[in-house]
């Protein structure tokens, strides 16, 4: 898995804080721009404490993602505030096998020889229906959720912090969890006071959605 920041909205710590100053102030924007970064940060840092996150919805993170399993990316998807463009496996040759791997399957060899004769075969018959002159939009239904694929994805921070909620969690399958921690390191860097407190509900809200007290993380 390769997970690559592409785009970033400029400034983007400034520009929340300037939608939250100007909620509660009667000056024009050109009398806003004005403030200082000082004041911005600190209006910033106040409104995240409150928890009122609406304000960051005006900064934006354009993630490149690599190599990850269309069993991530089914996932991913349900994330509903946010842009998706993927690789297509309708005009994209996948005549090679590349799939993901889990790490329950990887520790044990006898598992992953069988696992990986398994690909094999799947990938024997994609391209065998493609010899067969099957169009590579039918062949690719034999394909298995383990193939690999890349996306990029835009999110705005708030819809980040929901993210990073609900996938940092121990209860999130492992592949998209892996995802959301290298996510959140590359956000925190740009934005360190919006992303100072994200991480999984039982960290950020102490609470457990799941309320299972048997989790190493379960707030006590």
């Amino acid at each position: 898995m390769e997970v690559k920041l592409l785009g970033v909205t400029p400034n983007p710590e400034r520009m929340p804080a300037l939608a939250a100053k100007l909620t509660h102030s009667s000056a024009s924007v050109d009398e806003l721009e004005k403030s200082s970064e000082k004041e911005l940060s600190s209006i910033l840092g106040h409104v995240m404490n409150l928890g009122h996150t609406s304000v960051i919805e005006h900064t934006c993170f354009t993630f490149g993602i690599s190599d990850v399993s269309r069993s991530l990316t089914h996932q991913l998807v349900r994330h509903r505030i946010a842009s998706y463009a993927q690789q297509s496996q309708r005009y994209v040759n996948l005549k090679e096998p590349v799939f993901v791997t889990p790490p329950s399957i990887a520790k044990d060899a006898s598992m992953k020889q069988a696992y990986e004769e398994t690909m094999k075969g799947i990938w024997d018959q994609y391209n065998r229906l493609l010899s067969l002159g099957i169009p590579a939009e039918d062949a690719r239904y034999v394909l298995p959720n383990a193939a690999c694929t890349n996306i990029i994805v835009t999110m705005n921070a708030r819809s980040l912090l929901n993210f990073f909620e609900l996938r940092c969690c121990l209860h999130a399958q492992w592949e998209i969890r892996t995802l959301a921690n290298k996510m959140l390191q590359l956000v925190k860097k740009e934005a360190p006071t919006i992303f100072s407190k994200a991480g999984p509900s039982c960290k950020t809200k102490g609470f457990c959605p799941e309320n299972n007290p048997s989790c190493k993380w379960y707030p006590k």
